[in-house]
C-alpha cells in the first residue's frame, strides 16, 4: 500500500465521520484521544511486527494505574501503528492537548504489566508483512495425504505429464503412434499365415469396418496383410479405395473361373504391405453358379493356398448371410473373428452362427475355431451395452478382446473419403480402439501360433 503520512481513523474523527471533513490528520500532529500522563498502552492491540519506541501516552482520568515491574530507567515503548500513541519525533516535554471527549474507556482497562521485547525497526513506508514462518522439515501439503519424494518436494499444483499436455498434443501423439511414419515393425509378426474370417449373419454389426481398420492397423506396423472382399456390396473395397466397378477383375473370377488370386489382388494406395481382392456386383450371382460346381465349398481355400507370396494375415470379409459365400470363407479360414454389436438382436443371432461354425468344423474344416470376439458400437451411457458385454464375456471368456469399439462418428465418416479411420482421423477414439484391438490380436497370435492353411 502507499503511505503518504496521512490516515483516517474512526477513533480520531468519531464514528460515522470522515477525516476529510476536518482535514487529514498527519502523524506529526497531535489529535484528540491521546491519553495524558504517558502511561504504557495496552500491548495486546499491538501488531506483531511493530517497532518499540518511547511511549508518551497514559490512561485517562479515573483509570487505575497498574504497578509495573519495569525499572524506572527503562523508557516506555509506543506502537507506531496505533493512532492513540504520540508521534515518534515529538518532544518529550510537549503536552498532549485535549480536544473534545478524549476518554476512551473501552480501550483503557487495567492490564497486567507486560515487558515488550524490542524488535528490528522497519521504515514507516514499508507495508505490514506477516512474520515469516520458521523453516520446517515437514512439507506444507503433508497433511493432505500427498507423500513427497525423499529428495525433493513437488507441490500438488505441479501438473503431471498427462495433465500438462493439452488435448491437441495428446491427440497428435496418438496419431503418430498409430500411423507409425518410421515404418518399423512395432506389432509382432506371426510365425505362419493367420487366415481370419470376419463373420456374422446379422447385418450392420461392423464386419466390414472391423476388417478394414484391423487390416490397415496391422499393415501400418510392419505386417503383410491381404483383404478378401467376399461381400457383393463391395464395402471393404470402398473403404480401402480400391476400384470395384463392373469389369474390374474380382474375387468372382477366382471362384467361378479359377483365375489366380495374384492377378486379382490390388495394392492399396498409401498403405504399404496391404493388398485387397475387390468384389463387384457380379459376386451376387456366384452362389447360384456355385451350386453345380464340384467342391464348391473349398474354392476360396484353394485360391488362397495357391498364392505365391507370403502374408502374415488374410482377412475375409463375409456377407451378412449363411450361404455358400460364407461357407467358402469358413472353409478357407483357420480362425473366426465375430464382431458383436452391443444390442440384443446381435446377441440373439449368435447361436445360429456358432451352430454353422460347428457344422463346418465337423464336416469340412476341422482346424476352424472361434478365436476372437470383438464388441462394437459400445455406448457407455446405456445399461444394455453393459449387460451385453457381461453376457458375452461370461460365455466366451478370454476369447473376447479387452479392447471395445465405441460409437464414434469418425469411424462412419471415413468410408465416404475412401479411407479407414486409421488414416482419416488417427487421433480419434475409434482409431485408438481399433489400434488396441489389432495390437491385442497380434500379441495373441505370437503366444498361440497357428499353422498355415494348406
Amino acid at each position: 500500500m502507499h503511505d503518504d503520512g496521512r490516515y483516517d481513523d474512526s477513533r480520531v474523527t468519531g464514528p460515522g465521520e470522515r477525516s476529510s471533513a476536518a482535514g487529514p490528520v498527519s502523524r506529526e500532529t497531535t489529535f484528540e484521544g491521546w491519553p495524558p500522563n504517558g502511561e504504557p498502552h495496552d500491548p495486546s492491540t499491538r501488531p506483531p511486527d511493530c517497532d518499540p519506541v518511547v511511549r508518551r501516552d497514559g490512561p485517562p482520568a479515573g483509570a487505575v494505574r497498574p504497578t509495573s515491574s519495569v525499572p524506572a530507567n527503562v523508557p516506555p515503548v509506543r506502537d507506531p501503528h496505533d493512532p492513540s500513541d504520540g508521534p515518534a519525533n515529538a518532544p518529550a516535554s510537549r503536552p498532549a492537548p485535549v480536544r473534545g471527549n478524549a476518554a476512551v474507556p473501552a480501550r483503557y482497562e487495567p492490564q497486567p504489566p507486560v515487558v515488550v521485547v524490542p524488535q528490528q525497526p522497519t521504515p514507516d513506508s514499508a507495508p505490514d508483512v506477516a512474520p515469516a514462518a520458521p523453516p520446517s522439515d515437514t512439507p506444507p501439503d503433508a497433511g493432505y495425504g500427498a507423500e513427497p519424494p525423499a529428495s525433493t518436494y513437488v507441490s500438488r499444483e505441479t501438473p503431471t505429464r498427462e495433465e500438462d499436455d493439452p488435448p491437441l498434443a495428446m491427440e497428435a501423439m496418438r496419431a503418430v503412434q498409430i500411423l507409425n511414419p518410421s515404418g518399423e515393425v512395432t506389432m509382432p509378426r506371426p510365425e505362419r499365415t493367420r487366415v481370419m474370417c470376419v463373420a456374422n449373419q446379422k447385418g450392420g454389426v461392423g464386419k466390414t469396418t472391423t476388417t478394414v481398420n484391423l487390416a490397415v492397423a496391422l499393415a501400418l506396423h510392419g505386417n503383410r496383410v491381404l483383404v478378401v472382399d467376399l461381400d457383393p456390396q463391395g464395402n471393404a473395397s470402398t473403404g480401402l479405395n480400391v476400384p470395384h466397378h463392373t469389369g474390374v477383375p474380382d474375387v468372382y473370377d477366382c471362384l467361378i473361373d479359377s483365375v489366380p488370386l495374384e492377378e486379382v489382388a490390388q495394392a492399396v494406395e498409401g498403405i504399404p504391405n496391404l493388398w485387397c481382392v475387390p468384389a463387384t456386383i457380379d459376386l451376387a450371382g456366384a452362389e447360384i453358379e456355385l451350386v453345380s460346381v464340384v467342391a464348391r465349398e473349398s474354392r476360396l481355400a484353394r485360391a488362397i493356398a495357391a498364392y505365391p507370396g507370403h502374408f502374415d494375415y488374410v482377412f475375409i470379409d463375409c456377407p451378412p448371410s449363411l450361404g455358400l459365400l460364407t461357407v467358402n470363407a469358413l472353409v478357407a479360414a483357420q480362425e473366426v473373428l465375430i464382431p458383436i454389436q452391443c444390442e440384443y438382436y446381435a446377441l440373439e443371432g449368435l447361436n445360429q452362427l456358432i451352430q454353422n461354425i460347428n457344422l463346418v468344423r465337423q464336416h469340412l474344416n476341422p482346424k476352424l475355431e472361434v478365436s476372437t470376439i470383438l464388441l462394437t458400437m459400445y455406448d457407455r451411457r446405456t445399461r444394455l451395452a453393459d449387460a451385453v458385454e457381461q453376457d458375452v464375456r461370461n460365455h466366451f471368456g478370454d476369447k473376447v478382446l479387452q479392447a471395445v469399439i465405441p460409437r464414434n462418428v469418425r469411424v462412419s465418416e471415413a468410408p465416404s473419403y475412401g479411407q479407414s479411420v486409421m488414416t482419416y482421423d488417427p487421433g480419434s477414439r475409434g482409431a485408438t480402439s481399433y489400434f488396441e484391438a489389432a495390437q491385442e490380436i497380434a500379441e495373441r497370435g505370437v503366444k498361440e501360433p497357428v499353422s498355415r492353411n494348406a
